[in-house]
Formats: C-alpha cells, sequence, structure tokens
C-alpha cells in the first residue's frame, strides 16, 4: 500500500508504442538524466525540473492575446515588438512555483510546461487502461526517461507495485546510476534495454557529459548476475562520434564477451526528431545540420552482424 503513495516528476505518458519493449506498451517518461547527450531528441528529459516550452507556430501574438506576460508573477515574459511574440528570460522563469500560470492561460496551446508530479497509483491507472492491448500483444509497461534510476524510491515502488498486478515491465536506462539501483530494478523486470554509447571514455563525455566507466562496469554486474533477463544493448550511431568500423568494433568485442543467456544487441540510426524541442525550450541543437550517411549505417550493420551473428538485432 505505501508504495502506491510514492510520488514522481514525469514529462510525458505515452501509449501504443511497439519499439520500446516487446508488444504494445505504455512509456513512463521521467523527468532529470545526468547525461546530457548532444544528439537528445526529448530535451525536455534532462532537468530535473518543470521547463515551460514556447511554441510560436501556435501562439496569437499580443496584438491578440498578450494574457501570459500579465500573468507571469516573476514578469519573466515580455513581448517582442517586431515579431509580437513572448520573450522568455529563463532565469526569472520558476515553472516548478507557478502552478502552470501561463500554459493555463494560453487558449491557443502556445507555452506548455514540461514536468508534473505523479503518484504509484496514479502512474499505474493510467498504464492499467490499456491492460487488453497488452494481453493480447505480450505488452505492458516501459520506463524511460530522461533516465529513471535518477528517480530511485518512485522507480522501484513503481516496478514493485506493477510485478504485484501481474504488469509486464521494462526499462529503458544510460546505466549512470548506483549498481545497487540498477540491480534492484532488474529484479522487479520482464526485459531491459541498456544504451551502450562508446567504449572510448573521453569520447564519451566529451559528447554526453560524464565519462563511461560506471556504464560499462554496470552492464558487466548485470549480465552476470541476471544472466535469464533477456537485455537489450542499444548503440545510437551518431555522426562524428561512432559511426566508424573502429568504434563498433570495440562495441561488438564489448558484447560478445558479456555473460548471459538473453544478450541482444543493435545499432540505431541518428534521427534529427524533436529538434524544434529545442527551440521551444531556447536552447541551441548541437548537432547542427549533420546528417548520417544511409549507406555507412548498412555498411555498419552488416559489419556487426558478422561481429555478433544471432546476438544482433538486424
Amino acid at each position: 500500500m505505501q508504495d502506491r503513495l510514492v510520488t514522481g516528476h514525469i514529462f510525458n505518458i505515452q501509449k501504443y508504442s511497439v519499439h520500446d519493449g516487446p508488444g504494445i506498451r505504455t512509456i513512463l517518461f521521467f523527468k532529470g538524466c545526468p547525461l546530457h547527450c548532444r544528439w537528445c531528441s526529448n530535451p525536455e528529459s534532462q532537468s530535473a525540473q518543470n521547463e515551460l516550452a514556447f511554441n510560436s507556430t501556435r501562439c496569437l501574438t499580443h496584438k491578440a492575446c498578450g494574457t501570459c506576460a500579465d500573468i507571469c508573477p516573476n514578469q519573466a515574459i515580455s513581448f517582442s515588438q517586431q515579431e509580437g511574440f513572448p520573450v522568455i528570460e529563463r532565469k526569472k522563469c520558476h515553472a516548478s512555483l507557478c502552478r502552470e500560470r501561463c500554459s493555463s492561460v494560453c487558449h491557443a496551446g502556445a507555452l506548455k510546461i514540461f514536468g508534473k508530479y505523479i503518484t504509484v497509483e496514479e502512474a499505474l491507472r493510467e498504464v492499467e487502461k490499456d491492460a487488453v492491448f497488452y494481453q493480447r500483444s505480450s505488452g505492458g509497461l516501459t520506463v524511460s526517461g530522461g533516465e529513471p534510476c535518477f528517480q530511485p524510491e518512485f522507480l522501484l515502488a513503481l516496478l514493485s507495485e506493477a510485478e504485484r498486478r501481474y504488469l509486464d515491465t521494462a526499462m529503458e536506462t544510460c546505466g549512470q546510476a548506483p549498481y545497487e539501483v540498477l540491480r534492484g530494478a532488474a529484479a522487479h523486470l520482464n526485459t531491459l534495454i541498456f544504451d551502450i554509447k562508446h567504449t572510448d571514455a573521453s569520447l564519451h563525455k566529451a559528447y554526453t557529459g560524464v565519462e563511461n566507466s560506471l556504464i560499462l562496469e554496470n552492464i558487466k554486474k548485470l549480465c552476470a548476475e541476471f544472466r535469464d533477463l533477456p537485455i537489450l544493448l542499444r548503440t545510437p550511431v551518431i555522426p562524428g562520434f561512432n559511426d566508424s568500423e573502429d568504434a563498433i568494433r570495440e562495441l561488438c568485442a564489448f558484447v560478445a564477451a558479456l555473460p548471459g543467456k538473453n544478450i541482444s544487441y543493435e545499432l540505431l540510426a541518428y534521427h534529427r526528431l524533436g529538434t524544434q524541442k529545442y527551440q521551444q525550450l531556447g536552447r541551441d541543437y548541437r548537432m547542427g545540420d549533420i546528417k548520417l550517411d544511409n549507406v555507412l549505417m548498412t555498411r555498419l550493420k552488416n559489419f556487426a552482424l558478422v561481429q555478433l551473428g544471432e546476438r544482433f538485432v538486424a
């Protein structure tokens, strides 16, 4: 009963996903992440605080509205004279404290707060609405982020209660967390999806903000301790970072050496989905206009297949 009252901080609940674990799944996205990957397609996940996003394509401008600036208690919103769009002073904006005042009066939906607090009971009540789809497809709940292990109390309470209700559970993690948290989560999981981005510590730090020794050590420990747990290792192939045979060779060698019966490996192609959210949050997208060579991606997949055989997901 106590687990049901534990509160967590999320930014989205996505239904009918078929790419984040077996079957049809509902994904609960946790707020906050220890990594700040340059290519992150969910920049709203990185901060542990609520954040205000502005979508200019929906704004009516101050000529027809202007209510958001009037209601802001911190005078964080003004209007540009030329275009009439809101200008948000991020240092003055306290989205976590304002109870969504500005977004609640924005009837056009141009302003949105990323982040809300939810109890385990509230989360699972939403997840269980689609139980019939899970039964027919062997699907269930996937926790993602951000990083689920960034909120260990909520994560473990949620997974424990989900297991008690016979829900299939999966977790997507970057692995930058204390092993005991990952270990506690794995004990309640039916599937673990684990990102490994590079074997080189300095390159990993340059592109994500942290080096990778803890991440690689954690996956070794998990594979050794939970030998029957299906573990999918994923590498996003990022131009200029790990899009080379040398980088993939090292990653494949790491995967090949892992113990466990149900380990698989997948390469994910870099994409630019989510770049508009950087603008909405007042940030720069650090990957610029770079694109992944599709021919190179095919070659890297074939290379990984040769290296890993049945462990590689083509």
